[in-house]
C-alpha cells in the first residue's frame, strides 16, 4: 500500500487530493512541523534524505517532490486519466503547468512570504528602517511585478479554459492548487483575479478534495 509521509499545511495535501481523485488505497503517516521554526521534523529523513514533504513510499519504492509524486500515481495508477494523450495540445499544457507550479510560481511567493517574515521579526531598531527599505525596493522592482505578471498570466489561461489542461481535470490541477490555495488565502481582499478564485473553488468543492482534508486534518489553506 502506498504510505503518504503527510505534514501538515505542506503541499503533501495535494498528493492526497491525487489518491482520492484515482480511488487508490492509502495509509497516512503524519508529521508535524515544529512552532518555532515551521520547518519539518529531523524524523522525515528516515524517509528521504532531504527530510521534506510530501513524499511517498510504494512497497520498495521512494518518490519524493509532488510534481514527480503526481505523474508516478497518474501513470502508474491512473489508466491514463489524468493524464492527456501524449502529443496533443492539452498535454503540451498539462506538462507546462506542472512544471510551472514550483518552477515559476512559487519561488515568487515564497521570495514575498520570507521577506516579509524577515521584517516583521525582531531585529535591532537601527536595522529595521534599512531592512524595510531594502525589502520594499525588492518588491516593487522585481517580486511584486513577477508575481502580478504570473497572476495575470494564470487568469486569463483560466477564462479559456475550466482547468489547466482544458477541459478535464488532470496532474497539473493538482499541481497547480498548492500555490493558487496559499495565494488566495492570504489575499483575501483582492478581487483582480475572479478566474483564479473560481478555480480554487471548483477544486476545494470536489468529492475527492473534501475526503483527502478528512485524511490529511490541518490545512489552513482550505
Amino acid at each position: 500500500m502506498i504510505v503518504v509521509h503527510h505534514l501538515n499545511n505542506s503541499r503533501s495535501q495535494r498528493v492526497l487530493w491525487t489518491l482520492e481523485e484515482l480511488g487508490v488505497p492509502y495509509e497516512v503517516k503524519r508529521y508535524e512541523r515544529d512552532l518555532k521554526t515551521n520547518l519539518a521534523p529531523d524524523s522525515l529523513k528516515k524517509v528521504h534524505p532531504l527530510g521534506k514533504s510530501p513524499v511517498i513510499t510504494d512497497g520498495d519504492i521512494t518518490v519524493a517532490e509532488s510534481g514527480a509524486i503526481i505523474e508516478y500515481l497518474a501513470e502508474n495508477y491512473g489508466e491514463s486519466s489524468f493524464i492527456p494523450e501524449t502529443k496533443s495540445e492539452a498535454y503540451r499544457q498539462y506538462l507546462y503547468w506542472l512544471h510551472f507550479a514550483e518552477g515559476t510560481l512559487m519561488p515568487q511567493l515564497l521570495l514575498k512570504l520570507i521577506f516579509e517574515k524577515i521584517v516583521k521579526g525582531s531585529m535591532p531598531f537601527i536595522i529595521k528602517p534599512i531592512a524595510k527599505g531594502i525589502m520594499k525596493k525588492i518588491m516593487s522592482g522585481y517580486v511584486g511585478p513577477n508575481i502580478t505578471n504570473n497572476l495575470d498570466f494564470i487568469e486569463n489561461h483560466l477564462k479559456n479554459n475550466q482547468w489547466f489542461a482544458g477541459e478535464r481535470l488532470s496532474g497539473a490541477d493538482f499541481q497547480m492548487s498548492f500555490p493558487l490555495e496559499a495565494w488566495v488565502v492570504r489575499n483575501k481582499a483582492n478581487k483582480n483575479y475572479p478566474e483564479i478564485i473560481a478555480f480554487v473553488k471548483r477544486c476545494q468543492a470536489r468529492t475527492a478534495y473534501q475526503k483527502a482534508l478528512e485524511s490529511g486534518g490541518t490545512y489552513d489553506y482550505a
